[in-house]
């Protein structure tokens, strides 16, 4: 198979080419019927799909991007799994610069099971064996991927220490940080009950100009449900205010989302991704303890040519 890659991609690099012929392989022969998939989604990059092979190897001939004409048709039974529910060493099989990569270790199969079925990772069962044997030179198994995807791995890494150092009620603390880094004045609700507001937030001197801002807060890995947007969207009513901010470190279910549709222009929602993007934005004028609590440097990269 490596002399055909080699022979069908005029110039091709020899490690390049390697690596390509040995996810084709995979895509082939070893993955079997019924085999669990797991898929990081590139336009929602806080969540995974996971899904079961439906059938054989196929090559589609009359599709125009010769990339995707190797195929293995999937049942996707959950395409939004937050990346939050994961623990550290699964994500990090899941940054393999491969993008057909057999997860042989930690117990990866039961666990993306658990995963796909909405329940979160329970991590490894203990001295669990791969049900295979799997060989150091196998370019297709995650004990092959020493490289991974960097930026992918980082921000898993930053995932991990923010959720760390800032879970339950100072997780409204670190969104108010990042507010006021954007030039708004907040004032952070009493931790305990709060009838769906952890955080006010306005403009001018006082914080009391438009855009005014209430804000709900919600740190569990699990998605948050169509109650809590609809708890906000009376908030924002009681309170006079002009929008809604409903931050979700898993993010929020179908229904919320299909709910959201029809708000717009009234309530917006961040994830655990649009949390780091707003960090990485304004860290430089974040206060010094959450400096200290996550700290962060700028780091140039080469990218790499992967197969």
């Amino acid at each position: 198979m490596l002399a055909a890659v080699t022979e069908d991609v005029a110039g091709v690099q020899q490690g390049k080419a390697r690596n390509f012929a040995a996810q084709l392989w995979a895509l082939r022969n070893r993955i079997q019927i019924n085999d669990l998939v797991v898929m990081p989604l590139k336009n929602k990059s806080a969540y995974l799909a996971i899904g079961r092979i439906r059938g054989d190897y196929y090559y589609a001939a009359a599709e125009e991007d010769p990339s995707r004409r190797h195929r293995r048709d999937v049942d996707w039974i959950a395409t939004d799994v937050p990346r939050t529910l994961v623990k550290q060493d699964l994500l990090y099989s899941l940054g393999a610069f491969s993008t057909v990569c057999e997860m042989s270790r930690n117990d990866a199969a039961w666990r993306l099971g658990e995963l796909m079925g909405g329940k979160p990772d329970p991590g490894t069962r203990g001295a669990v064996k791969s049900s295979r044997v799997v060989e150091p030179n196998d370019d297709a198994s995650d004990v092959s991927q020493n490289a991974i995807e960097v930026e992918t791995y980082a921000r898993d890494r930053i995932t991990s220490r923010v959720i760390e150092n800032f879970a339950g009620h100072r997780l409204a603390d670190l969104v108010a940080a990042l507010l006021e880094a954007a030039g708004y004045v907040c004032e952070v609700s009493p931790e305990g009950p709060d009838q769906g507001v952890d955080i006010f937030a306005g403009t001018g001197l006082l914080g009391l100009v438009s855009p005014k801002v209430v804000v709900q807060v919600k740190s569990e890995a699990s998605q948050v449900g169509l109650p809590v947007v609809q708890q906000l969207q009376g908030a924002i009513s009681t309170h006079g205010a002009d929008h809604g901010l409903l931050v979700a470190w898993g993010g929020i279910t179908k229904d919320a989302r299909r709910y959201l549709s029809t708000q717009r222009f009234t309530i917006r929602v961040w994830t655990s991704e649009d949390v780091l993007q707003a960090m990485f934005a304004h860290y430089d004028r974040l206060p010094a303890d959450i400096q200290r609590d996550v700290p962060l440097k700028r780091v140039w990269a080469l990218v790499e040519e992967t197969g």
